[in-house]
């Protein structure tokens, strides 16, 4: 019986198109992103407006430096880590204050330890630092309002001692800061003549504030993007299941804390600097809420949203009182309209509430949508 012949398939060769992996789209290089050309641009212009900007738009720009510098220690703290403070301004006339008492001399009377001014800053800013350590205790058992309730009291301690501590702080009137010295340079009002443009202590300390801002930026984000940042926003988003997962609550708590003063104290450096006379009235309840407001407006949690919220609140008050003449309702202390740090307040109140309405992520989201919307980016929506 013969068998019927079998017939067999040709067998089909692969498919190469098939085979192929997906292509991934190219990934850009840094030199062909336009945000690298922002960067240096904005680096650019910081760098020339000195030489261009009278002493007023200067010295507003040296308080949003020291404004950022402290939003930012805010941040890691209220907005990274949860932990509502209402006692920023405690620790920034301490690094004021501390500054001054470290680095005088003593000719005007007040106690002063004659120290060269750049360990002064240094120290002061150490000082903040150990007053948030004694308070850090406390900090890490502590959270939301009775936190917050608890750093309020630092604020009515720090101005008593402000204002009756009369040998450190002058009482009401103040004291006179000295000027900071830093590798021979003086950041004092005699003038250095760079390029045919004389450039006095607010020049000088322009780019002093701005290379402080940019290394204290730079830490915080590395903070942020790293181990401690993912534990800080974990205890922030629930506090128990980060113990669970092994985060050590009540230490982190702490050690936020004791950053963040320090943050505090070295805007508190600057500020003092900036005035070149230290004044009680400054670092009251209203700082604070100042700072509050500044996070809140730029953004919880980044470093870019401390520094726009920063400079938001910081510059509108001078800007008001600036063009306080043009501007309806606005004019000067009891001229019978609304003062320039009255109206300043009620629009940053207003900021405050649209943002939590409207806006919860702050300045930082309008900028992050922007960025995922633009055109030629994967995963963009049609």
């Amino acid at each position: 019986m013969s068998e019927a012949p079998v017939s067999k398939a040709p067998v089909s060769e692969p498919v190469e198109a098939a085979a192929a992996p997906a292509a991934r789209p190219a990934r850009r290089t840094p030199l062909a992103r336009p945000r690298t050309y922002l960067w240096a641009a904005g680096t650019v212009l910081l760098v020339a407006l000195p030489f261009y900007l009278d002493r007023f738009w200067l010295q507003a720009g040296l308080f949003a430096m020291a404004a950022a510098i402290g939003a930012i220690g805010i941040n890691l703290l209220t907005g990274a880590t949860g932990q509502l403070s209402m006692g920023h301004a405690f620790f920034l006339a301490i690094g004021a204050y501390g500054y001054c008492v470290l680095a005088g001399d003593g000719g005007d009377g007040l106690t002063g330890l004659g120290l060269p001014t750049w360990l002064a800053a240094t120290l002061a800013v150490a000082l903040a630092g150990l007053a948030g350590g004694l308070f850090s205790p406390i900090a890490g058992r502590l959270s939301g309002a009775y936190l917050g309730i608890a750093t309020l009291a630092l604020i009515f301690i720090g101005q008593h001692v402000l204002f009756n501590a009369h040998d450190l702080t002058g009482g009401s009137n103040g004291r006179d800061v000295p000027p900071l010295n830093v590798f021979g340079i003086a950041f004092d009002e005699s003038e250095v003549v760079v390029a045919a443009v004389p450039f006095g202590s607010v020049e000088k300390l322009w780019y002093a504030g701005l290379v402080l801002l940019v290394c204290c930026g730079l830490f915080a984000r590395g903070v942020l993007r790293g181990r401690p940042g993912r534990a800080m926003n974990a205890i922030r988003d629930h506090r128990v299941a980060a113990g669970v997962m092994g985060v050590p609550v009540a230490r982190y708590r702490a050690g936020v804390f004791v950053l963040s003063s320090m943050y505090a104290g070295l805007a508190g450096v600057l500020l003092a600097l900036v005035f070149q006379r230290t004044v009680p009235d400054y670092f009251g309840m209203t700082l604070s809420l100042e700072y509050l407001a500044m996070i809140v407006i730029g953004g919880l949690g980044s470093v870019a949203g401390a520094v726009a919220g920063a400079a938001l609140v910081s510059l509108l008050p001078q800007l008001l009182t600036r063009y306080s003449d043009a501007l309806p309702l606005v004019s000067a202390p009891g001229t019978g309209g609304i003062s320039p740090g009255e109206a300043s307040r009620y629009l940053y109140g207003a900021a405050v509430v649209a943002v939590v309405l409207f806006l919860p992520g702050g300045l930082v989201r309008i900028a992050a949508r922007r960025g995922r919307t633009r055109p030629g980016t994967p995963g963009e929506e049609a």
